[in-house]
């Protein structure tokens, strides 16, 4: 009896500096999903910009050489205004490239097997074989789960930052962009927890290359006047491509921020757990008290009537 009261409260103990870590795990994934969403509203602001900038000099451009030349033009021709630009154009699928985003550690709930079981199924699905697409991951579970599946990883990042900057993943992003520019993939897709509150994500494919949602209607108002200086072609060939990247960017900080909800939903659940199951041992060991004292009790008041039946 003593033995199995000495064991109850040695897990008791453990169970409680494990509630401790759990808990301190929580308060600061708590931090950091605030800090990451913060800056998943700062790149919210500078997209929305960026891509008004882009649509305009598209659109108003094109609308300034119709009115000049007195012609109709179909603005979704591919012929008309987005033959310049192999960003803008679609062609034939041959290829499809895929970045995967994924956390480095684990501890965070189903975060990572909800990716890797839905990416899993989608290539499954629209793949015949693994020569028709690419794979680049960005964290090391996602680079693991991959090779161990046999499929080759062409591009890395693993041990990315809680909040990455965009110098920090600029050379998966911009190797991105530069792969489907060289021919190497016809398409390219993200793949990632899309952050919705701190305890909901939504899994998510994003077609990112290549741009084809540049829209009319959400240019308000076509600027004539535009003034290039050196010229259009070179500025919009700094232009898209940083475009493109920031797309990536902003799912690849989206992601960070559901990484974060996920942890600290998983932390806080480890934590009630840890305090449930002390809150189940205390009780039992107090029961197993309570029963060794009646015990001791019951030797003690039958010891005394033996003696004084003597």
């Amino acid at each position: 009896m003593a033995s199995s009261l000495n064991d109850l409260k040695k897990r008791i103990i453990s169970t409680k500096k494990t509630s401790q870590i759990t808990s301190a795990m929580q308060m600061v994934s708590a931090s950091k999903l605030a800090k990451s969403e913060q800056a998943v509203r700062r790149y919210q602001d500078y997209a929305e910009k960026i891509r008004e900038v882009v649509t305009h000099l598209l659109y108003a451009e094109q609308k300034q050489d119709i009115e000049e030349n007195d012609e109709e033009i179909d603005l979704n021709e591919e012929e008309s205004f987005i033959d310049y630009h192999d960003l803008l154009i679609e062609r034939p699928v041959k290829k499809t490239g895929y970045l995967v985003i994924s956390s480095d550690q684990g501890l965070a709930g189903s975060y990572n097997s909800s990716i890797f079981q839905a990416t899993r199924e989608m290539l499954q699905t629209d793949h015949d074989s693994k020569d028709e697409y690419v794979i680049l991951t960005i964290g090391g579970a996602a680079s693991r789960f991959f090779k161990k599946m046999g499929i080759d990883v062409r591009l890395e990042i693993n041990d990315v930052s809680d909040i990455p900057s965009f110098e920090e993943v600029r050379k998966i992003v911009s190797s991105a962009v530069q792969m489907f520019r060289q021919g190497e993939f016809d398409e390219f897709y993200v793949c990632y927890n899309h952050h919705v509150n701190a305890l909901l994500s939504n899994y998510r494919v994003e077609k990112m290359l290549p741009i084809i949602d540049l829209d009319e209607d959400e240019a308000k108002e076509y600027e004539l006047d535009y003034i290039f200086e050196p010229n259009k072609e070179i500025i919009m060939e700094t232009l898209l491509p940083q475009y493109a990247e920031s797309l990536i960017y902003g799912a690849i900080i989206d992601a960070k921020a559901a990484e974060h909800a996920s942890r600290m939903t998983a932390m806080r659940s480890a934590t009630d757990n840890a305090r449930d199951l002390i809150s189940d041992l205390t009780q039992d060991l107090n029961q197993r008290r309570q029963a060794q004292i009646t015990q001791e009790i019951t030797e003690i008041v039958g010891g005394a009537a033996a003696l004084e039946e003597q």
